[in-house]
């Protein structure tokens, strides 16, 4: 979309549903008022519901719900030059979609984000159910060029941003279940998947992905998932707006990444961690290659392995493994 209907857009979101004058906007803006007219025209062909009054101008009565480009890229604030924004309204996995088109050569840092994904994918290839536009599919793309011993803690990283940019939105933030998912309870909210290729002794190409339930009822999921995911709008006892959403994941992920590549993260990092941590202090059983481990989590280490003390009081640490809570004693 043209950067004047963002222009006119971010002053119709501004006003909350109030009346934006024509006049003015053509004297801000440089045109006709038959050239904002027509822009307002654009904007009701890309699905936005406006009203228009004599003497009082313009006013937008409904934005659409499903995922919309340019209400993304207008909603966005602080994004670097360079970054790009693609919106599918389906793909195999946006994750791939993003190594597709890091190795076409497109500029980072850039985002794909889906209404739907047919092969969404999760941690050990699992399969991440991805067929309601109502959820957020979103993968990040990145060409950092940093050691590949760095990278263990990455999605610790960006697990403490999303809850905290999460709580913004419902009345409490998720907590972490180590390395990747976000819940409430027992009850999966979400998941990150990060992919990496190596050059050399660098990390060429960084992929990191996000799936979100947002806005889903809990009766569009298959039976065997609904009892174990919830969806952001039960937490919050209402609908997400899921452009907002996606516009302020966007800046946060974009953010937190600048923040890790210069090596910000580290100060503070355990404390935010623990904030969240959805298993320290609770006994867990550790599947890791074909071993299962058993022990009370202490928590995570400086390069976010998982730290857990066995029956004997000795302390183990785990950079990969799939992790079950056990009951309480």
């Amino acid at each position: 979309m043209p950067q004047t209907e963002h222009l006119i857009l971010r002053e119709l979101l501004a006003r909350e549903g109030g009346w934006v004058s024509g006049a003015a906007l053509a004297r801000r803006l440089g045109l006709s008022r038959v050239g904002v007219w027509q822009r307002m025209e654009r904007l009701r062909a890309a699905g936005f519901t406006l009203e228009a009054r004599r003497a009082r101008g313009y006013r937008l009565v409904r934005a659409p719900e499903r995922l919309h480009p340019a209400l993304v890229e207008t909603l966005l604030r602080g994004r670097p030059r360079a970054f790009s924004l693609v919106i599918l309204d389906e793909v195999d996995s946006t994750n791939d979609e993003v190594l597709r088109q890091l190795a076409a050569g497109r500029p980072t840092p850039f985002a794909v984000l889906a209404r739907r994904q047919t092969q969404g994918r999760g941690r050990f290839g699992r399969s991440w159910h991805s067929a309601s536009p109502a959820n957020l599919y979103a993968s990040f793309g990145f060409r950092p060029r940093i050691p590949p011993g760095r990278m263990p803690l990455f999605t610790l990283w960006m697990g403490v941003n999303l809850c905290e940019l999460l709580a913004n939105f419902v009345p409490e933030a998720p907590r972490l279940k180590w390395p990747n998912d976000l819940v409430y309870g027992s009850h999966k909210a979400g998941g990150m998947l990060t992919e990496a290729r190596i050059d050399a002794d660098q990390i060429r190409d960084l992929v990191f992905g996000v799936g979100l339930n947002v806005n889903a009822p809990s009766e569009t999921w298959p039976t065997d998932l609904a009892r174990r995911v919830i969806s952001l709008s039960q937490v919050a006892g209402s609908r997400l707006d899921l452009n907002r959403l996606a516009a302020a994941l966007i800046g946060r992920v974009l953010l937190a990444y600048a923040a890790f590549v210069e090596d910000r993260h580290r100060e503070g990092f355990a404390e935010r961690w623990h904030r969240y941590d959805l298993l320290r202090g609770r006994p867990v059983a550790l599947l890791e290659g074909g071993r299962r481990h058993h022990g009370t989590v202490v928590g995570v280490d400086e390069e976010g392995a998982l730290l857990l003390r066995d029956a004997s009081a000795r302390l183990h640490r785990f950079r990969a493994g799939e992790v079950t809570v056990e009951r309480e004693p």
